[in-house]
C-alpha cells in the first residue's frame, strides 16, 4: 500500500522515502537478525543515514542538517522500522527526541556546538526524563542539579534510556527548584562530564537493536552555560517535545505493520492447503483487509499530525490518535502476520516474530495506551468547554 494512497508527497519527500527505503534494503536488512540476536546497536547504517543527511533530516541547514519535513521524517522511521524496529527506535531517539529538542531549546551557541556533529553521526543523542520511581508521572522526577559557582552539580539517576550506552550527548532533566513542572530544568550533559556515568544495556524481549540504559549522576560537574532556556523551563520543554514526538515516532508502528505484512502477503500466494493458495480462504482475506485498514488508517492519521506539526498548529489530540492506533494496531497486524505464517511465523527464519516482539514497547514508550486514552478523553472534553 503506497503513502500517496494516503497524502500527497513533495518531490523531496519522497526522494528522501526512497533514500531511507534503500539504506534499509541494502545496510540494514542483511543485518538486522544478527543485531536482535546478539543486541547489536548498528553502528554501520547510522553513519550511512548521517552520510546521507538523514540523522539532522528536521534540523536546519545552518547547523548541518537537511532542513526537510516532520513527514519527511516519519518516512524515514518507517523505512527503517519495516526491517528493524531497534533501529528506528534509536534513530527517533537520536534525531528527534535528542537532536531536535536540543535545536529548539538551545541558544545559537549551544546549537553550533553540538548539533554538527549530531547531524553528521560523528556523535549520538540521547533524552533523559525518566526515573526508576517516575514513568509516566514524569514531573515527579528526583534528580536533582544544584548551582555552585559557574556548574550545576547533577547528582541522581535515569532509567529506560534509549542510546543510553551509545549517546555522547544528552539532554537531562533535573531538578532546580520546588516539586512539580515548574521546578525542573533542562541540561546538555556530555559523557566526558565527570561524575556520570551509564550501565550496561538491558536484556529486552524486543527492540533488541536499541540499547536501553540507566544514567548514574554523582556529583556530575556540568558547565552553567549548558542550561538550556532558564531554571524553570524544564518540565514546559519536556511537554513541549511530547507532541513532537508521538506524531514522529507513529512512523515506527506503521513501518513494523508494512515489514511483517510484506511477509504474510507473500507466504499467503505461495503457501498451499487443501489443494489451493491459502490466499484464497476467506479467513485469511479477512485478517488481510484488516491489517490493510490498519495501515491506512495508522498512516492517515500520522501524516496528517505531521503536516499539522508542520504548520505550527496544536496536535496534542491528533498526536495522542495517531500514537495509539498505530501502536495497537502494530501488535495486533503482526500478530496476525504470525497467524497467517502458522507455525512458520513463530520460528526466527521469518522476521515476524521479531517485528511482533518489538512491536509491544510502542504500546508503552513515549506514553502508554492508557495515558494516551487520559489525554484524548481530556482533549475532547475541553473542546466542548467541559471538565470530566
Amino acid at each position: 500500500m503506497s503513502q500517496e494512497q494516503v497524502i500527497e508527497l513533495t518531490e523531496e519527500e519522497s526522494s528522501t522515502q526512497e533514500l531511507a527505503r534503500r539504506i534499509s534494503n541494502q545496510d540494514l536488512a542483511p543485518m538486522a537478525d544478527e543485531l536482535d540476536r546478539h543486541e547489536q546497536f548498528a553502528h554501520p547504517v547510522f553513519q550511512k543515514l548521517g552520510e546521507a543527511g538523514l540523522l539532522g533530516i528536521v534540523i536546519p541547514e545552518e547547523f548541518g542538517g537537511a532542513d526537510g519535513s516532520f513527514l519527511s521524517a516519519v518516512l524515514i522511521m518507517e523505512e527503517l522500522a519495516r526491517n528493524c524496529g531497534g533501529t528506528a527506535l534509536s534513530f527517533g531517539a537520536h534525531a528527534f527526541i535528542g537532536a531536535y529538542n536540543l535545536f529548539k531549546f538551545a541558544s545559537d551557541s549551544q546549537r553550533k556546538k553540538y548539533l554538527p556533529d549530531l547531524c553528521s553521526g560523528k556523535k549520538y543523542a540521547a533524552f533523559a526524563l525518566t526515573e526508576p520511581e517516575n514513568g509516566s508521572d514524569a514531573m515527579g522526577l528526583r534528580t536533582r542539579a544544584e548551582k555552585r559557582g559557574a556548574s550545576y552539580i547533577l547528582n541522581g539517576a535515569k532509567t529506560f534510556i534509549t542510546n543510553g550506552s551509545v549517546a555522547d550527548t544528552f539532554v537531562v532533566f533535573a531538578r532546580t527548584g520546588d516539586a512539580g513542572a515548574k521546578g525542573i530544568s533542562a541540561f546538555i550533559v556530555e559523557r566526558s562530564f565527570p561524575g556520570f556515568a551509564s550501565g550496561k544495556p538491558m536484556e529486552k524481549m524486543g527492540m533488541r537493536a536499541s540499547p536501553t540504559t540507566e544514567l548514574y549522576f554523582e556529583n556530575c560537574e556540568v558547565p552553567a552555560e549548558n542550561l538550556l532556556g532558564a531554571e524553570g523551563q524544564g518540565g514546559y520543554f519536556a511537554l513541549e517535545g511530547l507532541d513532537m514526538e508521538r506524531t514522529l515516532f507513529s512512523g515506527l508502528p506503521i513501518g513494523l505493520i508494512q515489514g511483517a505484512f510484506d511477509v504474510a502477503l507473500k507466504y499467503s500466494t505461495e503457501r498451499s492447503q487443501f489443494g489451493s493458495k491459502i490466499a484464497g480462504l476467506q479467513l485469511i482475506q479477512a485478517m488481510v483487509a484488516d491489517i490493510g485498514m490498519n495501515l491506512f488508517v495508522s498512516r492517515l492519521l500520522a501524516y496528517t499530525a505531521a503536516r499539522k506539526l508542520q504548520e505550527k498548529k496544536r496536535v496534542t489530540l491528533n498526536a495522542s490518535f495517531s500514537k495509539l492506533f498505530a501502536s495497537e494496531a502494530s501488535v495486533k497486524s503482526t500478530l496476525d502476520c504470525i497467524q497467517m505464517l502458522g507455525g512458520y511465523g513463530y520460528i526466527r527464519e521469518f522476521k515476524v516474530e521479531r517485528l511482533m516482539r518489538d512491536a509491544k514497547l510502542v504500546e508503552i514508550g513515549g506514553g502508554t495506551s492508557q495515558i494516551q486514552r487520559l489525554i484524548i478523553a481530556r482533549e475532547i472534553y475541553k473542546s466542548h468547554d467541559l471538565s470530566p
